[in-house]
C-alpha cells in the first residue's frame, strides 16, 4: 500500500521508508539509506543550527536597535522616574513587508532545478544545500508554493518518463537478458529512484511540510515519487509481466531446491506492495502457481511414499512456506497461501491417507506421526472428523479381534488392558486429550467387547481372582492396586447389571423421596421452635445397604450445626424409635454467602470446604496444621480440600507458596480479589479413586446376582406351568432374562434346583419338568 502523508511537522527529517508509515526506502539498500540519512540529517542540523542563529540575531536586533527608515521595528523604552523602577520594552511590527528582489523567483527555482537534475542524473550539485532549503523557504514564504509544487511534480515525471523510453530504446537489449538479469535491472531502477526521491525531498522539506502537509488533497513529495514511478514504469504491460515472470521463476526455483538471492525478491515484492500493485498483479497468479504445483505434488507423492514419510514431507513444505512470508511474501498472503497448500497436500487426500496409513501407524504405535497426523488434520475442513471416525473403527476392529477369538482366551484380558494403555496413551500425547476422540474410544471399547457375551467377563473375574490370589508375589501392593484399576475399567463396558444392583437403584430413589417428605415435616417443626436458627438444615436419610458404605470421619463442627444437628435427631427418633443415626460430613454440602472487592458471591461447596472457609472469618491466615486441628479433618481429605480452594479453577483461597500440590508447611489466606462471572459457583471437591475392595466385591456380587436371577426365573416359569419340557423352559428363559446366558449356564442353574426339591425330573421322560410346590 502507499504511504500516508508525513505529519510530522515539528520533528527533524527522517528518511522516508517504502511499505511503511515511517515512510523508509526498501531494506534491501540499508546501508545507501543509512549513508544518505546521515548526511541528509547532519546538513539538516547544520541549517537548523545556522537558522536559530540568525533568529537569535533578528530578535537582538530588534529589541534593542532603533530604526526609523524602511519601516522597520522600533523599540523605545520607558523609564520610571523613580530610582530602580521597572522598565517597559514596547516592540512594533513591520509596517512594509520586505520585497524580493527581482527575478528571485525564476532565478532561485532555476538553481533548484539543476540540483534536481543533478540529484537524478548522479552527478555533484554545484549548491550549497543549506543555501537550496534556505531557498525553497523563501518561495514559500512569498506565497510560491503553488507554482513551485507544480514545477517540482513537473521536473520528476519528465524523469521518469525519460526513464521508461530507456526501457524502450533498449527493448532489445532488455530481451536478450535472462529473467534475473531484467529483476536486478528493475530493483536498481527503483533503488535509484527511492534514492533520488529521498535526496530531492530533503532539499523541498520545507514545502512538504508547510503547503502540501495543509492540503489534503496534494500527495507528499515521496508519494508522488511512488505515483510517478507506478504510472510509468510499473503499469506498462510488459514491464510489469516480465518482472512478475521473473518473481515467479525465482520462487519455483526455490521451491524446486536451489539458492535463490531473497533480498532481489523481497525488494521488488516491497515495491508492488508499496505501488499498490501487488495483489492485483503478483498475488493472484503467485496463488494459481502454486495451487497447481501442489496439486500435482500431492496427487504424486500420495501414490509414491507412505504416509509417515508423506507427513514429513507436508510439514516441511508449511514450514517453507511460512519462511518465505517471514523473508519476503507480504503478509496479506500467509492465509490464502497456506490454506492452499494445506487444502492441496492435506485436504484433498484424508481419506487416502488414512485408509492407507492410519492402522499401520496405530498398529506400529508411531507416536511422534500420528501426532503430526493430528495436528496437520486439525487444520483442514473435515480433517478431524474423519480422523476420529477411522479411529473408532479400528478400536472396534482390534478389540473385536482380541474378544472374539477363542484361541486367543488365554490372554484376553492382558490383551485388552495392553490395548487399553496404547489407545490411551495416543488420545493423551497424539490427540491432545481431545474430549471427542476419548468418547469414541468408550464407546468402541463398548461395542466390540459386548460382542461376545459373557466371556470377557467370566475372564476377568478369573484374572482378578488370580491377580488377588498372587499378591506380593508377584506385584507390590502399588502395582496391583493400578492393575486392579485398570480392569474394572474394562469391566464397566460389560452390559451385566443384575437385578440386585436394580433393587437398590430402586432403594436409593426411594430414599430421596422420604427424605423430602421428611424435610417438609422438619420444617414445621423447626417452626416452631422457641429459638429458630438462621440456618437451614436439609437432611437426606440414607438405608444402609442400598448406598455404598463409607468411613465414619469425625469433624469439628460449628455449634451452631451442631445444635441444629441435635433438633433434627430429637425429631426424627421421635417419630421412628429404635432406629439409629449416623452422620456422613464426607456427603454433606452447603452454599455459604461471600463477599470479594468485586462483589457478593454464594459459593456451593462440601462440608469440609465449608469448616475449612468458616476459619478465616476468624483469621487471616493459617497453616495447614492449624486448619487441621481446627477442623479435624483427616490430612489426606484436607489436602484434596484445600486444593480444590487454592489451586482449582475457583481459588477463594491463596496458597503460599504457590504450587499445585498442598504440603506441609504451606499457609492459606482469604482471596479478597477473587473474581467470577457466575454468582453462585460449585467448586468441586477434589473426589478420591475408587478402592480395590469396592471394585472386587462389584465384581463378586454380579456374578452372584446372576444366578440367583436364573433360578428365580426358572421357579417362576416352573410354577405358572407346572409341568415343562426342557426346550420349552429354555425358551422361556431366553425371553424372561434380559442378559446373554449360554445353554450350559441354564442347565446348571436346573440341576441346582432340582438337586434343592425346587422342581423334578418326570420318571418316565428325563427331559421333562415337574414343579415341587
Amino acid at each position: 500500500m502507499l504511504p500516508s502523508k508525513d505529519h510530522r511537522l515539528n520533528k527533524e527529517f527522517v528518511s522516508p521508508t517504502v511499505n511503511k508509515q515511517a515512510f523508509e526506502p526498501p531494506a534491501v539498500h540499508s546501508n545507501l539509506v543509512k549513508h544518505l540519512d546521515h548526511t541528509a540529517v547532519s546538513q539538516r542540523a547544520n541549517l537548523i543550527m545556522a537558522e536559530d542563529t540568525r533568529q537569535d540575531k533578528r530578535a537582538s536586533f530588534s529589541a534593542i536597535t532603533e530604526h526609523n527608515t524602511n519601516g522597520m521595528a522600533r523599540t523605545s523604552a520607558v523609564a520610571s522616574s523613580k530610582s530602580g523602577a521597572s522598565k517597559k520594552l514596547v516592540i512594533k511590527n513591520f509596517k512594509d513587508r520586505p520585497k524580493l528582489a527581482e527575478n528571485y523567483t525564476e532565478d532561485t527555482w532555476l538553481k533548484l532545478r539543476d540540483a534536481v537534475g543533478a540529484i537524478q542524473n548522479s552527478t555533484s550539485i554545484k549548491y550549497n544545500l543549506e543555501e537550496l532549503y534556505q531557498a525553497v523557504e523563501n518561495l514559500c514564504s512569498y506565497k510560491v508554493s503553488p507554482t513551485l509544487y507544480k514545477q517540482l511534480r513537473q521536473v520528476c515525471e519528465d524523469h521518469v518518463q525519460a526513464q521508461i523510453k530507456q526501457f524502450f530504446l533498449n527493448m532489445e537489449l532488455t530481451e536478450s537478458l535472462d529473467n534475473l538479469s531484467f529483476l536486478k535491472r528493475m530493483n536498481r531502477c527503483w533503488q535509484d529512484h527511492c534514492r533520488q526521491t529521498i535526496m530531492i525531498r530533503s532539499i523541498f522539506l520545507f514545502l512538504d511540510r508547510t503547503y502540501v502537509l495543509q492540503n489534503s488533497l496534494l500527495p507528499s513529495i515521496w508519494d508522488t515519487g511512488l505515483e510517478l514511478f507506478r504510472t510509468h514504469i510499473v503499469s506498462d504491460s510488459a514491464v510489469q509481466k516480465r518482472t512478475v515472470d521473473g518473481i515467479l521463476e525465482q520462487i519455483e526455483l526455490e521451491r524446486n531446491g536451489e539458492t535463490v538471492d531473497r533480498s532481489l525478491i523481497r525488494s521488488l515484492l516491497g515495491m508492488l506492495s508499496d505501488l499498490q500493485v501487488y495483489k492485483d498483479s503478483f498475488e493472484e497468479r503467485f496463488l494459481v502457481e502454486t495451487n497447481r504445483l501442489y496439486a500435482a505434488e500431492g496427487q504424486r507423492l500420495t501414490q509414491e511414499r507412505d504416509v509417515p514419510e508423506y507427513l514429513h514431507h507436508v510439514a516441511h513444505r508449511l514450514e517453507e512456506e511460512n519462511d518465505r512470508i517471514m523473508s519476503y511474501l507480504d503478509q496479506s498472503t500467509q492465509k490464502p497461501l497456506i490454506s492452499c497448500v494445506e487444502k492441496q497436500l492435506l485436504g484433498e487426500h484424508i481419506t487416502a491417507m488414512l485408509q492407507k496409513g492410519l492402522r499401520i501407524l496405530l498398529d506400529e504405535n508411531r507416536v511422534a506421526e500420528l501426532a503430526l497426523l493430528y495436528q496437520l488434520f486439525s487444520k483442514v475442513k473435515g480433517g478431524l472428523p474423519t480422523l476420529l471416525q477411522f479411529w473408532r473403527d479400528y478400536i472396534k476392529s482390534f478389540g473385536g479381534e482380541i474378544v472374539c477369538t477363542p484361541e486367543k482366551d488365554k490372554d484376553m484380558v492382558q490383551d485388552l488392558l495392553d490395548f487399553k494403555d496404547k489407545m490411551d496413551n495416543v488420545a493423551q500425547s497424539c490427540f491432545t486429550r481431545s474430549e471427542g476422540f476419548i468418547n469414541a474410544m468408550k464407546e468402541a471399547f463398548e461395542t466390540f467387547i459386548n460382542k461376545r457375551p459373557n466371556k470377557p467377563a467370566e475372564l476377568i473375574a478369573k484374572y482378578v481372582d488370580s491377580k488377588l490370589r498372587a499378591g506380593n508375589k508377584e506385584a507390590t501392593e502399588e502395582e496391583l492396586e493400578r492393575i486392579l484399576d485398570k480392569i474394572m475399567i474394562i469391566f464397566r463396558f460389560i452390559h451385566e447389571c443384575g437385578a440386585a444392583f436394580t433393587s437398590k437403584l430402586e432403594g436409593m430413589f426411594k430414599d430421596m423421596e422420604l427424605s423430602k417428605d421428611i424435610m417438609i415435616q422438619f420444617k414445621q417443626y423447626i417452626q416452631n421452635q422457641s429459638e429458630p436458627s438462621n440456618i437451614e438444615l436439609t437432611v437426606n436419610i440414607l438405608t444402609m445397604g442400598y448406598w455404598p458404605s463409607y468411613i465414619p470421619m469425625e469433624v469439628h463442627l460449628p455449634p451452631e450445626m451442631v445444635k441444629l444437628q441435635e433438633v433434627f435427631k430429637l425429631f426424627y427418633l421421635g417419630k421412628h424409635s429404635g432406629r439409629k443415626l449416623q452422620w456422613q460430613p464426607t456427603l454433606g454440602h452447603a452454599v455459604l454467602k461471600a463477599e470479594f472487592k468485586e462483589g457478593k458471591k454464594e459459593l456451593q461447596v462440601s462440608l469440609f470446604q465449608t469448616l475449612v472457609l468458616l476459619m478465616f472469618n476468624e483469621g487471616e491466615e493459617f497453616s495447614m496444621e492449624e486448619i487441621r486441628a481446627a477442623t479435624g479433618i483427616e490430612e489426606e481429605e484436607l489436602r484434596r480440600t484445600l486444593q480444590s480452594l487454592a489451586c482449582g479453577k475457583a481459588r477463594v483461597l491463596n496458597k503460599n507458596p504457590r504450587g499445585k500440590d498442598v504440603e506441609d508447611g504451606d499457609r492459606f489466606n482469604f482471596n479478597n480479589d477473587f473474581k467470577h462471572k457466575l454468582f453462585r459457583i460449585k467448586i468441586n471437591q477434589i473426589q478420591m479413586k475408587e478402592t480395590v475392595e469396592e471394585q472386587v466385591s462389584t465384581t463378586e456380587r454380579v456374578f452372584q446376582d446372576r444366578q440367583y436371577q436364573i433360578d428365580a426365573a426358572v421357579v417362576r416359569i416352573m410354577k405358572m406351568r407346572k409341568t415343562l419340557s426342557h426346550n420349552l423352559l429354555v425358551s422361556e428363559l431366553y425371553n424372561q432374562l434380559k442378559f446373554p446366558v449360554k445353554p450350559g449356564d441354564l442347565k446348571k442353574r436346573i440341576e441346582s434346583l432340582i438337586d434343592r426339591d425346587y422342581m423334578e425330573r418326570d420318571k418316565e421322560t428325563p427331559n421333562q419338568y415337574h414343579y415341587v410346590a
